[in-house]
């Protein structure tokens, strides 16, 4: 008989009391999470983050004294936290702050007016590693931003490291831009998904993007894949 899956560990990092015993009342109700930690500001969070070393941080972007933007910076630039997934809490799906707390290395995001079993399945998508929780959602964000604010100061260099890679990984670089799934990619290429999984993964390094949600950014960003089409 195998042994029972760990507790998904959660830090919920918002400076409303009231949002984080929501979110908390919420997680707790559900089996398999364990809220292991609440924050008040970003400073705190990544303070947690470091000593309780959770499996997902659910942050908001708005706090005093470190923004949720800054803190998830400082916690992906930290390699004993590659471990520890960030997903962004917002109020609006179009909050220009949300793509560039994707672009500091979050997961994704989700809406704070999320239905408990939305908010559930995020927190599990993000904790097994995968990000972008609704592809077509940040994809329209990305496009949306890039096309409005192509001269952010984060804005990756076109054509950088894009060129070590091969016609196939690029190929699903743009499919992954498109907002498609690992399965999806896979029977649109006929290849199987563990083969996509092996080429993000190289991808990734290639062009030093963190997870998923990265990868979107540096495709738009770099010119492969174009504003309002592919």
């Amino acid at each position: 008989m195998s042994e029972a899956s760990p507790d998904i560990r959660v830090l919920i990092a918002d400076d409303q009391d009231i949002v984080r015993s929501g979110f908390r009342l919420v997680l707790m109700s559900y089996d398999g999470i364990d809220v292991v930690g609440e924050a008040r500001d970003g400073k705190e969070a990544v303070a947690l983050a470091q000593r309780l070393r959770p499996d997902v941080v659910l942050m908001d972007i708005r706090m005093p004294h470190e923004n949720g933007i800054e803190a998830t910076r400082e916690i992906r630039r930290d390699p004993e936290l590659d471990a520890v997934h960030v997903l962004i809490l917002t109020t609006f799906d179009h909050d220009e702050y949300v793509y560039e707390a994707l672009a500091a290395g979050a997961s994704g995001f989700l809406l704070k007016d999320a239905d408990p079993d939305e908010i559930v399945a995020a927190v599990r998508v993000v904790a097994a590693g995968d990000a972008l929780i609704e592809p077509s959602i940040t994809r329209r964000l990305i496009e949306n931003f890039v096309a409005t604010r192509p001269n952010t100061s984060f804005s990756y260099r076109r054509g950088e490291g894009l060129e070590t890679l091969t016609d196939r990984e690029r190929e699903i670089l743009r499919l992954v831009a498109r907002g498609l799934s690992n399965d999806e990619i896979g029977a649109e290429l006929f290849i199987s998904p563990a083969t996509v999984k092996t080429h993000l993964a190289r991808i990734m390094a290639k062009v030093d993007a963190h997870d998923r949600a990265q990868l979107v950014i540096r495709a738009y960003e770099s010119g492969l894949v174009k504003t309002g089409g592919r």
